[in-house]
Order: structure tokens, then sequence, then C-alpha cells
């Protein structure tokens, strides 16, 4: 599968998954947006924020699919905000070491993250449902029932 949106590796270029609040529907131009006023400008805050999401829709659900290594359930959050916004956040904790351990190379992140999602307003935020396995979370957010209302207004004929 490939992505819609280009790669392009490097400082200062758009990256939507740095961002803080991951909001497809909003009226910037997200896409070409590279004046790093919305990526976090590569502060500690969005590194750590990196934790991969995918985030696919079906026909009955948004289903969102976290890879959380090592990470407990009791470790995680996920949460609703401001009625349509979804945030998973949590902490990977550093393991104990002993004094005599020498280490040689640590490449395995560790710390706070954080995501946060608009979702359309069909997400049904009132049935979410989370599960964690295999150190990975899925969240399922149900779609609304849609129902095709017609705003239909009569006019007088003179």
């Amino acid at each position: 599968m490939s992505s819609l949106i280009p790669w392009v590796g490097g400082r200062g270029v758009f990256d939507p998954f740095s961002m803080d609040l991951w909001d497809p529907w909003s009226t910037g131009n997200w896409l070409w947006d590279t004046s790093g006023r919305r990526t976090g400008g590569g502060d500690d805050t969005a590194a750590l924020a990196r934790t991969n999401v995918d985030w696919r829709e079906t026909a009955t659900a948004h289903i969102f699919t976290a890879d959380l290594p090592g990470v407990r359930k009791e470790e995680v959050k996920v949460e609703v905000e401001d009625g349509n916004v979804l945030r998973i956040s949590g902490e990977k904790v550093k393991e104990e070491e002993d004094k005599t351990d020498t280490w040689h190379r640590v490449e395995r992140r560790r710390g706070s993250f954080t995501r946060r999602f608009r979702l359309p307003e069909n997400a049904n935020m009132d049935d979410i449902r989370c599960s964690l396995g295999n150190g990975v979370l899925t969240v399922t957010v149900p779609k609304k029932e849609v129902t095709a209302t017609r705003n239909v207004r009569a006019i007088d004929i003179a």
C-alpha cells in the first residue's frame, strides 16, 4: 500500500504525523503547509508524539491501530476531548537499570506520547471500544446511522 502524502525527509518539511492534532477536515491547506507552525517545530514533544498510528475507515467504523510495544494497559489512556477529538496518550517507561550495566546503544523511545485526531460528524463518540494485545492498541469508533433528511421548503406561487 502506498501513502497518499508524498514522502519527503528532513526538517522543515510538512509531516502530518508530527502535528499535535491530526485534522484532515480543517479549512487550511494542510498538505502543503511547510511553515512549521503546525508541525511542532521539531521540539521534544513532537519527537515523543511519533507513536505510529494507522487510521482506516470502513463502512461501519473508524479504526485506529497504534503500535505500543512494551506498554501495559495501565499506562495508556484513550479519551474524548471537545466532543469529537480522540486522544491517545500514555508513557513508555524506562527499564530498571543496574549500576553495573554497560549500555552500548539505546534506540528504543521512552517517555510520554500523545496523539490527537479530530473525527468527522459521523463518528459515534459514545460507543468507542478499545483493546490492547501484543503491543497493538486498537480503537474502534463506530459510525452513526446517517439519515438522509432533506430540507424541503415550499415556495408560494404568485
